[in-house]
């Protein structure tokens, strides 16, 4: 018995039209099928925010997701982000204030980033630390991460004077 579904929807632009297994995650058929490997798969029980992607323009746990239930729908990921140079600038402030350090918790905190900074163009410290208190980093202590964020905050404000 074959448990896959006709699945179809845009990956960062793309248009992509699979056979999907009704179970398989979002993040692993991204990985897998696409060859997309900058979500990353961790705790596999949307804790850690390792697997974010955007879906519809909303940030969601790529392990929490089916990929048949984003069948028509546009999602994006972080190479996406990364090659629009959407995130640019965010890129740029993480790496001169040293906000990463093994790498793995950053392409999830770099959505999430990249998501408050659409949201919340006027965000305080304390609000960038709320907004990615849903994305773990064992190695950095969050403060250059926070730090990174402010200083793209402050740019983009400054850009919109």
């Amino acid at each position: 018995m074959d448990d896959t579904l006709p699945t179809t929807l845009i990956v960062n632009g793309e248009r992509v039209t699979r056979n999907v297994a009704a179970r398989q995650h979002l993040s692993d058929f991204l990985r897998d099928e696409l060859g997309l490997t900058g979500s990353h798969t961790a705790c596999e029980h949307g804790v850690c925010g390792a697997c974010t992607v955007r879906v519809d323009g909303a940030i969601v746990r790529g392990c929490l997701m089916l990929a048949v239930q984003a069948n028509g729908r546009k999602v994006d990921t972080i190479e996406g982000l990364s090659d629009s140079g959407e995130i640019a600038d965010l890129q740029e402030a993480f790496h001169r204030r040293n906000a990463l350090q093994c790498g793995f918790c950053t392409p999830g905190m770099l959505m999430a980033a990249q998501d408050l900074l659409t949201s919340q163009p006027e965000a305080t410290r304390e609000e960038v630390r709320e907004h990615l208190s849903g994305n773990l980093c064992r190695c950095t202590g969050y403060q250059a991460i926070v730090d990174a964020v402010e200083d793209v905050l402050g740019s983009r404000r400054r850009g919109r004077k």
